[in-house]
This record gives structure tokens, C-alpha cells and sequence, in this order.
């Protein structure tokens, strides 16, 4: 897919991506809401070096919050790492200041609880990790940016199954 529809698509609103552009990028025929999420997903590969699936829709998810783990320049966190959540990485998260578990109203955050999946910074997920506090994993919801910093064994071996 040529680089400079992908700059030009990211730059759009998602409305306004046509089934020119689409077609352009290899993609089937719209049917949802949602095309450029579609566009971007489609180029995202996962850890397992397949397109990557989305993490979560409710609560939406993702640096970009269309439900996808994928990272951009702008996201310095690089929230690449689709967690499950547990009591026990919400409690260390708020021991490390991020707490996940609060409703923020006025950003429309709703508060994680166990059992929501989350897209991790890499860097907090590997903190656990450390800690022994990590959640589990979705391997196909995990952009392939977080084996920047985490290992494939380290990620297989919390993935959920």
C-alpha cells in the first residue's frame, strides 16, 4: 500500500474516506461506521505478524480510542499491549500513580475493573512483569511495536487463551 495514501487517509475524518480509497488500499467494501479504523487496522500487524484484531469497543480503547492497540509518533506511551484486567495489576497501577480503576466523567473514562481489556503502555506492562503483577494478554490484539521492549516468550507465555 503506497505510503502516501496512508498520510493522506490519516489526515482525513473517517467519514470522509471514500470506497475510491478504499478499493485503493485493498480493502472490501465498507460496512461499518468506522472505514479509516478499518484502513489503519488492516496495515497494524499484531506480535504474530497478522493484522492486528482490536482489543476493546467498550470500554473503547486504544491511544487513538478506536478499539485497536496500534501506536503512532505521537504516542509516546506506546500503547501497544492488549490487557486483560485483574484486581491485582489495577492495584499495582495505582500503587505506580495511573489509577486505571477511576472514572474520569469529564474524559469520558469510565474506570477499568477485572475482566475489561485494556491497551497497556509496553513500558507498565513490562513494570508488572517485573513486579510479578502482569495481566494476561491478547497475542492478536497486541501491536507487533511492543516486542520493541517485551519478549515474544515473555508475551506468549501470558497470553489468554
Amino acid at each position: 500500500m503506497p505510503a502516501a495514501f496512508l498520510t493522506k487517509t490519516r489526515r482525513r475524518n473517517p467519514e470522509h474516506v471514500t470506497e475510491t480509497d478504499r478499493q485503493a488500499a485493498g480493502l472490501p467494501q465498507a460496512v461499518g461506521a468506522h472505514p479509516l479504523r478499518d484502513i489503519m487496522a488492516a496495515v497494524s500487524k499484531n506480535v504474530l505478524g497478522q493484522p492486528l484484531h482490536g482489543c476493546c469497543s467498550d470500554p473503547l480503547t486504544g491511544f487513538y480510542r478506536d478499539g485497536f492497540c496500534r501506536t503512532g509518533d505521537e504516542d509516546l506511551g506506546r500503547h501497544t499491549v492488549c490487557a486483560v484486567m485483574t484486581r491485582e495489576f489495577l492495584e499495582f497501577s495505582r500503587a505506580q500513580g495511573n489509577d486505571l480503576s477511576k472514572p474520569q466523567p469529564a474524559v469520558g473514562f469510565p474506570g477499568l475493573k477485572p475482566g475489561d481489556r485494556w491497551c497497556l503502555c509496553a513500558s507498565r506492562w513490562a513494570d508488572a512483569l517485573e513486579a510479578g503483577s502482569a495481566p494476561p494478554i491478547v497475542l492478536q490484539a497486541t501491536a507487533k511495536e511492543a516486542l520493541e521492549l517485551i519478549s515474544f516468550d515473555d508475551l506468549f507465555a501470558y497470553a489468554k487463551v
